[in-house]
């Protein structure tokens, strides 16, 4: 038996998997590291901790699976996509921590770049609304804001990127300073259609092409790497993804048209829209999937702040329950008549409203109202919320919605499921598999490798969810959400 090898570097911590010659993980590792929030609300990671982290993982998938070296393929690398850092091209000791995305601490420098005027000019070459979100702004902040860089710059010593170009850098030593197309797309200097840093989006950030990693397709050679001698021979890094353009190849979604929602502490909705990319008018986003097999194909995706942080809401501040997993048993439990809604805009409204001065507002109760209604408006505002990006991709895109493959915590809940099935109208498939972003990268590694081929997506386990909501309730229950949200945007 041959393995692959997938390392899924998350926001939380890192999980190393072995994937066997179905493409299914037959062994996991997990292992967290420290989140940095400061007084000042920066958020930041330790590059070192997780690299080390990274060397641990695959340590440990080797003593606990007892698989040999000589079994080892090759590796896949999944990570969170848009926390940037930079480091030294001589040392690879990083300029301080790595600014998460979660950071806002670049909003200044995209308003400077907004106030001279390219703010349109951004979406146009990256597909991407300007903002500190992205890596641009974050990794200009480190050039203007530590000394330390700033002489490294002058030097010709700066190197910077997103975490997988870190990784890379440091597993092969020094030798491979790359990405791949999905995370340059999400870094806001990559143009969007030339599939290369944009000399006018390095200009306005500040930030030199030579200090840019160079940008390859997702299944190629990254490097070679015997993780610091844990092996006794080197194996390829031959696939690289964003954790998102992950999970969409891990569910198979090869298609236009087809898509995924991953449900997390919040969701990323992301659509297959082919070899074409289309330019969002009402706040979606648009990146690379990925180029594999000589192919290039664009996404279209929207994000959602709160959805499984709702969950965490009612169960840590209001007390309605005592974990997440009591969610089903409340929500099947409520009154089939209740009209409670819960708008969670507790950061404002994102897509397709876009309202960040939107307040959080629970909205329709009546008399009969308890903790079991209150639980189902929870798991129910988060499939309205998803169902508005959805309906705006389809409107957007062109492409009809068959059907929608569902993953993370979240996607455990036989009641949001259901519901969100729902209120689409269309089949959702869960899937079973907890790990579909590292999975992800690690079948990019093998079609690289020609290990796998698209067999690998026959055959996978969901657990599959169709509407039985009849058509007359579906609309009842939805206008009910959108007259909630307008009571929100009310001034």
């Amino acid at each position: 038996m041959k393995y692959i090898i997938a390392l899924d570097q998350s926001t939380q911590g890192t999980k190393g998997l072995l994937l066997d010659e179905g493409g299914s993980p037959v062994c996991r590792v997990a292992k967290s590291h420290e989140q940095i929030v400061l007084p000042n609300g920066y958020v930041e990671h330790r590059p070192e901790e997780i690299y080390q982290n990274v060397l641990w993982a695959v340590r440990e998938l080797i003593k606990k699976s007892g698989v040999a070296a000589e079994d080892l393929l090759g590796v896949g690398i999944s990570n969170q996509r848009e926390t940037a850092l930079a480091w030294h091209r001589e040392t690879g000791v990083s300029f301080g921590n790595a600014v998460v995305w979660q950071c806002g601490r670049g909003e200044a420098i995209c308003q400077r770049i907004a106030a001279a005027g390219h703010e349109e000019a951004v979406r146009q070459k990256t597909g991407l609304r300007l903002s500190p979100y992205f890596s641009a702004a974050k990794i200009a902040w480190i050039l203007e804001n530590r000394e330390d860089a700033k002489a490294a710059a002058r030097e010709g010593n700066f190197l910077c990127g997103t975490m997988d170009s870190y990784l890379i850098y440091r597993l092969t030593g020094g030798k491979e300073f790359r990405t791949d197309v999905s995370n340059a797309s999400r870094t806001q200097l990559m143009n969007l259609t030339g599939l290369d840093w944009d000399a006018d989006m390095c200009d306005w950030f500040g930030i030199r092409r030579e200090m840019l990693p160079e940008i390859s397709s997702s299944d190629s050679l990254f490097g070679m790497t015997d993780f610091e001698g844990t092996l006794d021979r080197e194996i390829p890094i031959h696939g690289v993804l964003g954790d998102s353009h992950a999970a969409l190849f891990g569910h198979g979604c090869r298609k236009s048209g087809q898509m995924k929602t991953t449900y997390g502490t919040g969701s990323s909705i992301m659509m297959n829209i082919g070899e074409k990319p289309v330019w969002s008018r009402k706040g979606l986003v648009t990146s690379l999937a990925w180029r594999i097999g000589g192919r290039t194909e664009y996404v279209l995706e929207g994000n959602i702040n709160y959805t499984g942080a709702v969950m965490t809401w009612a169960v840590k501040d209001l007390g309605l329950l005592s974990s997440a997993a009591q969610a089903d048993e409340l929500a099947f439990a409520a009154a089939e008549n209740d009209t409670t809604y819960i708008v969670p805009a507790f950061t404002g409204l994102g897509a397709p409203y876009w309202d960040t001065d939107a307040k959080a507002m629970i909205y329709g109760m009546g008399r009969q109202t308890g903790k079991a209604e209150l639980v189902r408006a929870v798991d129910e505002c988060i499939a309205y919320q998803v169902a508005d990006i959805v309906k705006l991709m389809e409107e957007e895109s062109g492409f009809p919605i068959l059907e929608v493959r569902a993953d993370g915590g979240a996607s455990r809940g036989e009641f949001l499921m259901g519901f969100q099935s729902d209120i689409l109208n269309v089949p959702v498939y869960a899937a079973e598999n907890e790990e579909i972003s590292g999975t992800g990268a690690g079948l990019a590694a093998g079609f690289g490798l020609g290990f796998y081929d698209e067999s690998v997506f026959r055959d996978r386990a969901y657990r599959e969810y169709k509407s039985r909501m009849s058509e007359e309730r579906r609309k009842l229950k939805y206008e009910g959400w959108k007259d909630a949200v307008r009571r929100v945007l009310m001034k």
